[in-house]
């Protein structure tokens, strides 16, 4: 007898639809095929579901079995397919209702004493099972939560092959899992630094305030000890919290390589920070089966890169392309698979290789060449597309022992907070979401600079020889801290204050 079984696969981040189709001839010797470009663990399948339906009490068939996996041109991987294959073998030798079997969507690893074992990528399946209009999902009870993050899905959490064997043949039921309200999400996070713990350094605080409210890239530098690194981590303490879209988008790249928690879901906004002996596959993505780099894992993040020039030259060129496009696409000969890659870059570097370029009191002993030579490792190009940069002095020893607490996160997340929704109204008909997105195009037709604001700007260009990318960037720039002023127009302020964040090679101080 034959039996079809609906199951799916990812490709990249995309689900993909795979029907198993399980043949039980009533003739032939007992062997067991498995077709449709498996891989090595698709294959192990055989022994796996064998074992596991035997020690489920259930009758393995004793005949010639054949498991096709269509389409058969799409290469197979992973353990997934254990589930649908047992429900097709079982299906196929009568012991499973057909009709239950319809317009329902199988996905699952099984163990030898028939346990369903959780597998990655459940939200992109379960994203693709709402397109193709299949309401029932069976899933393992670990990643019922993520499925259930999908609208209009029936989500099954099954533990046990001998529990879904008695669901299907209404013998006992398997109560579904409770839909997932994405808007009532919240995330009570306890940092590891607020701002009120850093002492001084309010130059910086103020760039990370600007950063956050428009998502742009910084680049922080300064001599050791000063505080880069403290700041960098207390700077997800200002994010506002991620929206529902972001929720799901965020969640499916970490679903996609297995490292979703069991709660299902990431509701706070990534942090990553590797290290620079990172290689650049595992920073940008890639490999034989590509996956998803550090650049995407901080999608709708940020992207933490300590003591920037130590990262190789190469790797650091890779980012170029998805600072710009917010995505990166990554060609094999098979195809192209393309990630979001919409992170905001936090850097931090120092002035040369000791250290102690510009310090006030320490000397630095680096050679004029060797100066040069460091600073070298970071191309300009690599730094133009960084909106902000800012020096971070040594801290004062008065300020540093003062007893006087800074302003705490909360107050300047509040802060951040209104300049989004400024942003938000914005931005409601097109399809960005903070003015570290906008293209020249948003720029012209949403952002309206005062006169003083157009002649001060004009005068940059000419004396300070601007490039084509720094005059946007610095208009986003100063948009940002117009929002945060509550101001719908652009003010001369508002451009004075964003020339001071640009390289300082660049304009000549």
């Amino acid at each position: 007898m034959l039996a079809k079984i609906l199951s799916g696969a990812t490709m990249g981040l995309d689900g993909v639809l795979i029907e198993v189709e399980v043949d039980v001839a009533s003739r032939g010797f007992p062997t067991f095929n498995l077709v449709g470009l498996p891989n090595k663990a698709v294959e192990e399948a055989k022994d796996r579901v064998r074992t596991a339906i035997v020690n489920t009490s259930f009758e393995m068939p004793d005949s010639r079995i054949t498991v096709n996996l269509a389409p058969a041109d799409i290469p197979k991987t992973g353990s997934s397919f254990d589930l649908p294959i047992a429900v097709g073998i079982l299906a196929a030798s009568g012991m499973l209702e057909k009709e239950m079997l319809r317009n329902a969507l199988f996905i699952g690893e099984l163990s030898l004493e028939g346990k369903v074992r959780e597998v990655p990528g459940v939200i992109s399946i379960a994203l693709m099972a709402k397109k193709m209009k299949i309401e029932h999902l069976f899933v393992p009870a670990e990643n019922a939560k993520e499925a259930a993050m999908v609208e209009g899905l029936t989500v099954y959490p099954v533990f046990t092959i001998a529990d879904l064997v008695l669901h299907i043949n209404g013998q006992k039921l398997i109560d579904p899992h409770p839909a997932v309200d994405l808007d009532a999400l919240t995330c009570n996070t306890v940092w590891e630094f607020d701002f009120s713990e850093i002492k001084g350094q309010n130059q910086a605080k103020r760039a990370l305030e600007i950063a956050a409210s428009g998502f742009h890239n910084l680049h922080l530098k300064g001599v050791p000890g000063a505080g880069k690194t403290m700041l960098s981590r207390a700077f997800p303490s200002i994010l506002p919290p991620m929206d529902k879209d972001e929720i799901l988008d965020v969640s499916k790249i970490y679903s996609s390589i297995g490292l979703i928690s069991n709660h299902g879901f990431i509701t706070q906004r990534p942090f990553r920070s590797p290290h620079h002996t990172t290689s650049r596959i595992g920073l940008i993505g890639g490999g034989t089966n590509p996956t998803p780099g550090e650049i995407s894992l901080a999608h709708r993040g940020v992207l933490f890169l300590d003591e920037l020039p130590e990262f190789p030259r190469s790797v650091l060129e890779s980012l170029r392309q998805p600072l710009e496009d917010g995505n990166i696409s990554i060609s094999r000969a098979s195809g192209s698979i393309n990630f979001p890659t919409r992170f905001l870059l936090l850097a931090a570097s120092n002035p040369c290789a000791c250290g102690f370029l510009g310090h006030p009191t320490k000397k630095c002993h680096c050679m004029p060449g060797a100066v040069l030579k460091y600073k070298k490792r970071l191309s300009g190009p690599l730094l133009d597309r960084i909106d902000l940069h800012i020096d971070v002095p040594p801290v004062a020893q008065e300020k540093l022992i003062s007893q006087i607490n800074s302003e705490s996160s909360s107050d300047v997340r509040n802060r951040v907070l209104s300049a989004r929704i400024q942003q938000k109204k914005r931005f409601e008909k097109y399809h960005i979401k903070m003015n570290g997105e906008m293209t020249p195009k948003h720029i012209r037709n949403l952002c309206v600079l005062t006169d003083d604001a157009n002649l001060m700007l004009k005068q940059a260009i000419s004396r300070l020889s601007l490039s084509a990318r720094s005059y946007f960037k610095i208009i986003k720039v100063a948009q940002t801290i117009a929002d945060l002023e509550q101001k719908n127009n652009i003010e001369a302020p508002h451009i004075a204050e964003a020339l001071q964040y640009r390289v300082k090679e660049e304009i000549g101080f």
